[in-house]
This record gives C-alpha cells, sequence and structure tokens, in this order.
C-alpha cells in the first residue's frame, strides 16, 4: 500500500540568521496492506516528521511516497496536489497525533462523529458510533456534550484518537497515541488497534513503549544517526 523512497526533509530556520537543519534523510521502506511498521529511534531522529510528511503536512524535500489509493490509484504523495491530499484525507488517510484539534465550543461527542459526517453516515448513526467509542475509552457520558478542549490532557488525547480511528481510513498514521493514558486505557488503545488491524487497516505508528510497539507493529524501521 505505501512504499518509501530515498525520502528527506531538511528545514531552514529563517527566525536563526536561515539555519539549516537536516530533519531526516535517504528513508526507504514499504509496507503491505494491513501491516503496520512501527518508527523507532531517539527523540529527535525525524519520526513525527516522517508521518508529517506521508500525511503532507510537510513537503519533503526529496524522494518519492508512493500509496495505492482506492479512488486515484498510485500516487506520489510528495508530489500530489492540494486537491488530491484533501480528498485522501477525507476518505483515506487519517492521522492521530499527541495533540487535540477541535473546533471552539463543538462538544467531544459531535468531535469524534465529525469525520462519519463526511463519508456520508447520518448525523444519528455518527454520534451513536462515537458514543460507543468514547465509552469504550472511558470518557465519562457526563463529558459528551462539553468542549475537549476544557478536558484533561490524557481526555484530551483519547478525544483525539477516537476522531482519528473513528472513520476507518484506509492508511493510519499514529504518533505516540498512548503517551498520556493510564495503563487501563492504553490497553483499550492497544484493543482498538489490534482490532483494526484485523479489518485490513494499515498502519505506520510511533510508540514511546517498546513493549506496545512489539505488541501492534508486525515490523519495526530504526531511525538513527544514518537518517540524520
Amino acid at each position: 500500500m505505501l512504499s518509501i523512497n530515498s525520502l528527506s526533509k531538511n528545514f531552514t530556520l529563517h527566525t536563526l540568521n536561515q539555519r539549516f537543519i537536516d530533519g531526516f534523510h535517504d528513508l526507504s521502506f514499504s509496507i503491505e496492506t494491513g501491516k503496520v511498521i512501527g518508527l523507532s529511534g531517539q527523540s529527535g531522529s525525524g519520526k513525527s516528521s516522517v508521518l508529517k510528511c506521508i500525511y503532507r503536512a510537510y513537503l519533503p524535500s526529496s524522494g518519492s511516497i508512493m500509496y495505492q489509493s482506492q479512488e486515484l490509484g498510485s500516487i506520489d504523495l510528495a508530489l500530489a496536489s492540494d486537491y488530491e491530499i484533501i480528498r485522501l484525507r477525507r476518505k483515506e488517510i487519517g492521522y492521530v497525533t499527541q495533540f487535540l484539534s477541535a473546533v471552539p465550543r463543538v462538544s467531544a461527542l459531535d468531535t469524534v462523529a465529525e469525520p462519519l459526517l463526511i463519508t456520508g453516515e447520518t448525523q444519528d448513526e455518527a454520534r451513536k458510533q462515537a458514543a460507543a467509542l468514547l465509552k469504550r475509552l472511558y470518557i465519562p457520558e457526563s463529558l459528551f456534550d462539553a468542549s475537549p478542549a476544557t478536558f484533561s490532557g490524557g481526555e484530551q488525547q483519547r478525544v483525539n484518537f477516537a476522531a482519528g480511528i473513528i472513520a476507518r481510513p484506509d492508511l493510519l498514521l499514529l504518533d505516540e497515541p498512548t503517551a498520556s493514558l493510564d495503563i487501563k486505557t492504553r490497553q483499550a488503545v492497544i484493543d482498538i488497534l489490534l482490532e483494526l488491524k484485523t479489518e485490513g487497516i494499515t498502519m505506520v505508528a510511533i510508540f514511546h513503549d517498546d513493549k506496545i510497539m512489539d505488541a501492534v507493529a508486525d515490523d519495526i524501521y530504526p531511525m538513527n544517526s544514518t537518517n540524520m
């Protein structure tokens, strides 16, 4: 489903006299449909930047990201138009970050339900599925109608995770989805990810815990000094 070839990302810090930073370089790996690849490496090795390049939040400096889209066929995400990227984000590619991105005054329930509405699901069914998922992640029902901006860090991360996976994207990018969670909720996330694997969802993931990486990932791509 995904083949990354000689991918590199450089940054120029304009506020620091055009300082040049080599984020990562010459990454190459591929992943089959329904498999999970984990990115490992020390802090600052560029793991999150790789996910952002795949999602096209960052534009790669060089290399290709070949993705097999159900709707668009084989497409290089590094060269795709903004319009094509938006279509893929709405229907095929999901991204779970460590940080909440929510519209002010929109409830947690509607924040999670929104990706289903975009796919054409009815509002009643979308909210029903969102409620079930939030309960499974131990978000109290009393908080469903509250803005997730008022939640604790761990609760916000659970809402973010739920919104990222509820529409079952073909390709799911995960940036430390369990980092701020307690043991019980962490296990709930792991169980959900394993279920997504059985459904054939492909994932590229970063986990802060090696035990979680071993439990979920089929393969591990080490990012080290040779990629920095």
